[in-house]
């Protein structure tokens, strides 16, 4: 959410924003919010003079009467009685007008960093850099389902049975090998200086309005059922919830935190959900890392983050790129996005396997974040990335350590969560 401030003083540059956004159906939301603004500081101007002019008049009430005034002390006190009911009006109003601006505010997108390139969706992102040679081997690689069973890994059809599309059942070496690419990822982050934590899984409703959008609420997040609470979708959402309506101490910041979760998804309007595979799906298991920041620092932050997911792949051997997301494909709430693409041997291309985030101050507005620093308070950004998700990443692991006779090998980094395994077979 935009500072009102920026609306008020320049809300071109705030349309010419949308613009780029190309949603030009929320361009009104800019003169309405600009218009209800200029009525609210109006009827907070006439209700603190009118404050003002009856703690004024109440004095005098007692003046009167004790020099038995009762004349004047009457008519004082009929002032007073219009006054009240002049504020009841004008308060109901600021409440009104207070609740409608907000309401647009939450809809208008966050200003994109001036870096940004400009395109109307997925497909005009940006390539920024790759890493790794991407490889074909001279055999051909199966689908990653038909790798997993042919390891005896996966169990599609019983997941169907007890939970309906997008789930499964990961077994044996497979699963282990699901359990120990989390966990080296968790101790990747903790060396490079990053609190561990696994936060709830469940989150009231004003925390999920404060780290995403309505739009990506409806399509992503699963309701508890007469609660006020929701499953998470990543565990970024449970972590910058955290410090929801706390003053942080600048001496505190930054803070760089990685968090374990499983993860609950809708997936409304996805593409693949029916697919046989685990690629898309409604249940997943993720390494996040956030950062809360003081707001010059982010930029610096933000390719850091992205950085530590190259790094991490690129550990186990596995090639990357990075992309930079366009106008268009940035959710609301975010500055700038990176995603990191892991290379397809099958595919002989790239594909998505997390995503890096600054959203400025956005969040922390929302959640009325805020720190106490020399020169009195002021509000944080916050970041937030993958390390590493699985399935997801199986998918990249299995056909990128994939050999011609169906085994895979275990790069050195796993060995020691796969008890010493060099391969599975």
């Amino acid at each position: 959410m935009l500072d009102i401030r920026v609306v008020r003083n320049d809300p071109e540059m705030v349309k010419e924003n949308i613009r780029k956004k190309f949603q030009d159906d929320k361009l009104v939301l800019v003169d309405e919010v600009v218009e209800m603004d200029r009525r609210y500081r109006e009827a907070k101007t006439r209700c603190d003079t009118l404050r003002g002019q009856r703690n004024s008049i109440s004095k005098q009430i007692g003046g009167f009467m004790a020099k038995g005034q009762r004349d004047e002390a009457e008519k004082a006190k009929a002032e007073v009685t219009a006054m009240a009911k002049e504020l009841e009006e004008l308060e109901k109003l600021e409440e009104e007008l207070s609740a409608e601006i907000k309401k647009r505010m939450m809809v208008i997108p966050n200003i994109i960093d001036p870096s940004v390139p400009i395109g109307r969706d997925d497909s005009e992102n940006v390539e920024v850099e790759r890493f790794g040679e991407p490889a074909v081997p001279e055999f051909e690689v199966p689908y990653h389902i038909d790798i997993m069973e042919n390891l005896k890994g996966v169990d599609l059809d019983s997941a169907r049975r007890t939970s309906g599309n997008g789930f499964y059942y990961l077994k044996g070496d497979i699963a282990r090998l699901h359990s120990a690419i989390l966990s080296y990822a968790r101790d990747f982050m903790i060396d490079r200086g990053f609190t561990n934590y696994i936060p709830p899984f469940m989150i009231r409703g004003d925390v999920v309005n404060g780290v995403m959008s309505f739009t990506e609420m409806e399509n992503m997040m699963y309701k508890i059922e007469g609660e006020d609470l929701y499953l998470i979708g990543t565990s970024e959402h449970s972590m910058i919830g955290k410090f929801i309506d706390q003053i942080l101490d600048e001496s505190d910041l930054p803070q760089t935190l990685t968090s374990y979760s499983p993860c609950f998804r809708k997936e409304v309007g996805a593409h693949g959900i029916e697919e046989r595979g685990v690629y898309r799906i409604h249940q997943f298991e993720k390494q996040e890392m956030i950062v809360v920041c003081k707001p010059e620092e982010s930029a610096s932050w933000f390719v850091k983050l992205y950085q530590n997911t190259v790094d991490f792949f690129r550990s186990l051997d596995i090639p990357v790129r990075t992309l930079e997301c366009c106008s268009g494909d940035l959710a609301d709430l975010k500055v700038k996005s990176i995603d990191v693409e892991a290379w397809s041997p099958r595919q002989k291309k790239y594909f998505e396997v997390g995503s890096c985030s600054n959203l400025g101050d956005a969040q922390a507005r929302r959640l009325g974040i805020r720190v106490r620093g020399e020169n009195g308070t002021y509000i944080p950004h916050t970041l937030n990335n993958t390390v590493v998700a699985p399935p997801r990443m199986l998918i990249a692991f299995l056909e990128n350590n994939l050999r011609a006779d169906g085994s895979v090998a275990i790069p050195q980094p796993l060995r020691m969560y796969m008890g010493g395994k060099e391969e599975i077979r």
